[in-house]
């Protein structure tokens, strides 16, 4: 049966167990009109009631000699105290009591969906640059932390819930906050690589980085969870001696760093248009040599049919040769009629032959003399935003104006030109251009 009954017969008055606090984190129950800190105000009374509303829960908690012991009932609930809804009760108490007497026992109310908000305030402190460390930069943080209980269990344990100060707990956390955040943004230069001088426009970053730092830390030494950090400012004292040097200092430094950028560009550039003027330079050989190369196989081609013409004839003439010891073939050294007759048949032939080969190579070799040569390949550079584009033949410039890349105020170049010159004023690339023609005639009226 219940550990209480609601029989008034039985002695003692009933008590209503509730907070009716509008604003808090803890409160410890009390009944009206009892001391703080006595044992009669422990004494909860045999048919006493319990209310715990939504968002909060009540801790009872047992002075044992082996340590305290607690039951934690969460809101929403209101019933009557019975020994089924306090397990550690019902294991203190059992029946010794029979029911009817009062046990010991502080209520406190945990508010679970409260939130409490402090404000900080750090004044200055020295930050250093790791790049400049001879400079110190006076620097002040403010802004507002927000916390609630989410672990009342962690929470009890790291608190003296028993004369609980809202105040004096949010003082402690207060303390507790300035250090921390003094102590992260006094080291975001040297670890995350800040500059001094950038701190104020990085503010976000610098908040996400001291919260990070900051929640756990507040669970394990209050027991409470930081459910935002709010960095209203990152003030430099910008009227301070280092702040001045260090401002001097690093705009000297960005002075050299772009004076020793824009070197290296020009340099760069330098180095871009000695590669281009060599790959023209070895463009405009392998040109020479080639042109060279074609003129060379075009001069052997022509001749190839008169030399061809010799080796014939040296052949025909060795058979000649032959053909006059065929008509002096006999038995006694004298003429020899059918040796003749046979040599001025195969002459004939041969001369036939002979004439024939002639008039063919003749016409071959008329044929190759007559080809004029290959027309010269024009070959222009032209340059393009400053740079040496090319060379280009005649086929590739005619595109290229066609696109609108090269017009007549292009500069252009050859092999043999003394100066880069106007592609306008080059007079075999005028016909590339055209001529405009002329307006239509108005309409016959």
């Amino acid at each position: 049966m219940g550990f209480f009954s609601k029989n008034k017969n039985e002695g003692g008055l009933m008590d209503v167990i509730r907070c009716d606090e509008q604003e808090y984190l803890v409160w410890k129950w009390r009944p009206a009109g009892e001391a703080n800190s006595s044992k009669k105000e422990n004494a909860i009374r045999y048919g006493s009631s319990l209310r715990v509303k939504d968002g909060e829960i009540a801790v009872f908690v047992y002075k044992q000699k082996d340590g305290s012991m607690q039951d934690f009932i969460e809101g929403p609930f209101d019933e009557t105290i019975k020994t089924a809804n306090f397990p550690i009760l019902s294991s203190i108490v059992g029946l010794a009591f029979g029911g009817a007497s009062p046990f010991q026992a502080e209520i406190y109310f945990i508010n679970l969906s409260g939130n409490i908000q402090v404000k900080f305030g750090i004044p200055y402190f020295d930050v250093f640059d790791p790049r400049f460390l001879d400079f110190a930069v006076p620097m002040a943080v403010r802004g507002t932390i927000t916390f609630n209980i989410t672990d009342y269990k962690g929470f009890m344990k790291l608190n003296r819930l028993i004369n609980f100060e809202l105040e004096d707990f949010s003082k402690q956390i207060k303390d507790a906050v300035t250090k921390y955040v003094k102590g992260v943004v006094t080291n975001i230069p040297s670890e995350k690589g800040m500059p001094v001088l950038q701190m104020e426009r990085q503010l976000l970053q610098i908040n996400d980085y001291v919260e990070s730092y900051l929640k756990p830390r507040l669970e394990n030494d209050f027991g409470v969870n930081l459910k935002g950090l709010d960095i209203a400012t990152i003030e430099v004292d910008k009227e301070s001696d280092g702040f001045a040097e260090l401002k001097k200092i690093t705009a000297d430094q960005q002075t050299k760093v772009t004076i020793a950028q824009n070197d290296v560009s020009i340099k760069n550039m330098q180095d871009m248009q000695t590669i281009n003027a060599g790959n023209m330079e070895e463009t405009l050989r392998i040109q020479r040599e080639e042109a060279q190369r074609a003129q060379k196989l075009q001069t052997e081609t022509n001749f190839i049919g008169a030399h061809g013409l010799n080796q014939q004839t040296d052949v025909l003439k060795t058979a000649a040769e032959g053909l006059g010891n065929m008509t002096n073939m006999g038995s006694g050294g004298g003429m020899n009629p059918a040796g003749m007759m046979t040599g001025m048949a195969m002459g004939g032939a041969m001369g036939g032959q002979m004439a024939n080969m002639m008039n063919q190579m003749g016409g071959n070799v008329n044929q190759q003399m007559n080809t004029p040569p290959p027309p010269p390949q024009l070959a222009y550079s032209v340059s393009v935003n400053g740079q040496s584009a090319g060379p280009f033949n005649l086929q590739q410039l005619q595109g290229m104006v066609s696109n609108g890349q090269l017009t007549k105020d292009t500069h252009v170049w050859k092999q043999g030109m003394t100066a880069w010159e106007l592609a306008g004023n080059v007079q075999e690339l005028t016909s590339l251009f055209g001529v405009m023609p002329p307006p239509p005639p108005p309409p016959v009226i």
